[in-house]
């Protein structure tokens, strides 16, 4: 069930991505991890059956859209020195960055038309060439406005525990824009899931918008390794692209060029942050960030030696008007977990436990909750949704999930039926509380209960007492057991102090006296 669940939200994000984004099945692939080869047959499934709008899809049940679905190589140049009118290279960079339908032969073009005595084609990208060779790394891409951004950690700052004079390290949470380089930094105090996904969400706001693609740096250990971002991270992080309308592709493991940029501004934050705050002492991390906004602010206005232009300048100029606009409601933090139905129709999510309608029992759902609600889903489609509990143990059971035999029961709390019990005989109403608390959800043992008090009927009050006190004395907290003892007038053998009754019996974990009261 799980591996179907999963394999129609591949559909989905592989659909989305094709038609939202424009991706390629390469990019796609990478972006979700499997194979390229599995991207083309879902797009051609979708071409086939004319599922061409994204909103169409999107409204679409799991069920339902299952079933819908049925350059130039040179040698070595020997330069001349001829007066001929060099290019503007900085212009020309940006403007191949700018629109993905720019090329440099049209921009040759554009540069005979003012310069008829220039240089030929083949000098003119050879002269690009050797232009870009001088840059850093980082701005030897040329990356489209509002195209992407990248993100990835480093270490940080430590912070004192002004009590204990201990020392906590801190990451650096660093995300750059492609185009500028307009960088956001701030300070967490670890790389987990909240973490990781909250800093993303105030990255965009600091850019007062959002990429088309978001790219962080080598996602899979990050899902591999549960100290970093935890496990759940694809689901949690689909969750905030869906949210800001971004495609997550991550760098491609052991390719430097393809997160050389945000590596790059991970060294300019080091130098220019942490390294100006090196000889300071922050008790918070409230405090190292309020330290770092300034340094950043001075960062983004800082002259760029190679464009001649900061970040600002450029963010303003580049990217600022090619962001997609933030959504009206700030992202909320969700986690998604797993699930399967017990038998008492609850799932267990920290430790509260939240009830599904009886008749799933034993299906598997996915959980997601956020600080405020529980919502449970099975196929993708929303089967339940609850008010989010922190009290462990606890159960939220609506009337209207349960049978009709246990909405009548409700009428029964566990306190009177231990009243009951304990009227034929202290004994009895120890083993009926003990019953009560060997599972998680009490209206499961009512049976069990009743039919222990109604051995009295048939025993004798007096034998089901010393019955149900040698059920105590062996920890054997059943019906069936007390029933089998009086059934075989066991309750009436004497057991030498010196001589050990071995029985099969299984004690399960009781909540403890009172519970119910």
């Amino acid at each position: 069930m799980a591996a179907e669940r999963m394999e129609m939200r591949c559909v989905r994000d592989v659909l989305r991505l094709h038609i939202v984004f424009k991706l390629r099945p390469g990019a796609i692939a990478n972006s979700l991890s499997c194979g390229r080869t599995t991207v083309r047959e879902y797009i051609a499934r979708a071409n086939r059956f004319n599922l061409h709008n994204w909103e169409v899809i999107n409204q679409l049940s799991d069920p339902e859209l299952e079933e819908r679905l049925g350059f130039i190589s040179f040698g070595k140049i020997t330069w001349k020195d001829e007066k001929k009118a060099m290019p503007d290279w900085t212009t020309v960079h940006r403007e191949l960055g700018q629109n993905k339908s720019v090329t440099l032969a049209l921009l040759w073009q554009e540069y005979l038309e003012e310069n008829p005595g220039g240089y030929q084609y083949t000098q003119f990208c050879a002269h690009y060439r050797r232009w870009t060779q001088k840059l850093s790394v980082v701005m030897r891409q040329a990356h489209k406005p509002g195209e992407k951004a990248f993100v990835d950690y480093c270490d940080g700052i430590d912070i004192v525990n002004r009590e204990t004079g201990e020392l906590i390290p801190t990451e650096l949470f660093v995300g750059c824009l492609g185009a500028s380089s307009y960088t956001f930094a701030e300070a967490t105090l670890t790389q987990k899931l909240p973490d990781w996904l909250m800093s993303h969400v105030r990255m965009y706001e600091y850019f007062n918008g959002v990429t088309e693609i978001t790219v962080p740096d080598n996602l899979k250990s990050g899902v591999n390794k549960p100290c970093f971002y935890e496990p759940v991270i694809n689901e949690s992080y689909r969750d905030l692209a869906l949210h800001y309308g971004t495609a997550i592709i991550p760098a491609h493991v052991r390719k430097p060029k393809h997160k050389a940029k945000v590596e790059a501004n991970v060294l300019v934050a080091q130098r220019w942050i942490l390294a100006c705050l090196r000889n300071k002492i922050f008790y918070s991390i409230e405090e190292l960030n309020e330290a770092i906004r300034p340094l950043l602010e001075r960062l983004q206005n800082r002259k760029m030696r190679h464009f001649g232009k900061s970040r600002r300048e450029l963010y303003e100029e580049l990217d600022r008007p090619a962001l997609k606009a933030l959504p009206p409601r700030r992202y909320a933090f969700a986690e998604w977990k797993t699930v399967k139905v017990n038998i008492d129709y609850h799932i267990e999510f920290d430790g509260h436990f939240y009830a599904v309608h009886y008749t799933n029992v034993h299906k598997q759902l996915e959980a997601r909750a956020t600080d405020t609600v529980v919502e449970l889903f099975l196929k993708g489609e929303r089967i339940a949704s609850h008010h989010r509990s922190y009290l462990k143990g606890k159960y939220t059971t609506p009337p209207e999930y349960m049978p009709e035999s246990h909405k009548a029961m409700l009428k029964w709390p566990p306190s009177r039926l231990i009243s009951w019990a304990e009227s034929i005989g202290p004994s009895v109403g120890i083993l009926v509380e003990k019953v009560l608390s060997s599972v998680k959800h009490p209206e499961q043992r009512y049976r069990s209960a009743l039919g222990i008090i109604r051995l009295g009927n048939k025993y004798t009050n007096i034998r089901l007492e010393k019955a149900s006190g040698r059920a105590l004395e062996l920890g054997a907290y059943s019906y069936r057991f007390v029933a089998d003892m009086l059934k075989n007038n066991m309750d009436q053998i004497i057991v030498s102090e010196d001589k050990q009754l071995t029985l099969n019996v299984y004690e399960e974990n009781t909540r403890g006296p009172g519970y119910y009261h």
